[in-house]
């Protein structure tokens, strides 16, 4: 799989062992960035990984900063993104197989290295089920997903 990284300041000096972990998985990585410690909008980041993903350049991607929330936010704002914070090993696996999570985001100053590790290598090879429940349940974000869309359309 080719997988989009990016990072802010906050989440740079985790970002650098996260794409081992990928490389090292046999998987293609893309860094989209932050490039140094300089402080950097996390949006600006999450809109550069979550661009490659939507437009298929990328098949999944991986968002650090500090906590993983602001990620997770500026990442859920574009359509066909879905993306969790995952801090559990659990979660980094489950929110792909039941909720075909397509970023990922981690927060460095929550996790280290170790634990960042565990999350990415249970992410990469979680896939989304085959369950009816779960494949009915992604296709229903979907549609509220474009519900959101034509509304905010008709107000324009």
């Amino acid at each position: 799989m080719i997988i989009a990284v990016g990072s802010d300041h906050a989440g740079f000096a985790l970002k650098s062992s996260i794409m081992k972990v990928v490389g090292d998985a046999g998987h293609q990585v893309v860094d989209f960035g932050s490039f140094d410690p300089a402080p950097v909008d996390f949006p600006d980041i999450a809109g550069k990984v979550c661009g490659a993903v939507r437009s298929a350049r990328a098949h999944r991607g991986i968002m650090v900063c500090g906590t993983g929330v602001g990620a997770a936010i500026a990442a859920n704002k574009m359509p066909g993104i879905r993306a969790s914070v995952c801090h559990d090993v659990h979660s980094a696996h489950q929110c792909v197989e039941h909720d075909d999570v397509n970023v990922m985001c981690i927060g460095a100053q929550i996790v280290g290295a170790w634990l960042a590790r565990d999350l990415v290598e249970a992410y990469l090879k979680a896939q989304f089920s085959t369950d009816e429940n779960c494949r009915r349940r992604v296709a229903k974000l979907t549609e509220m997903e474009l519900a959101a869309a034509r509304e905010l359309k008709d107000r324009v």
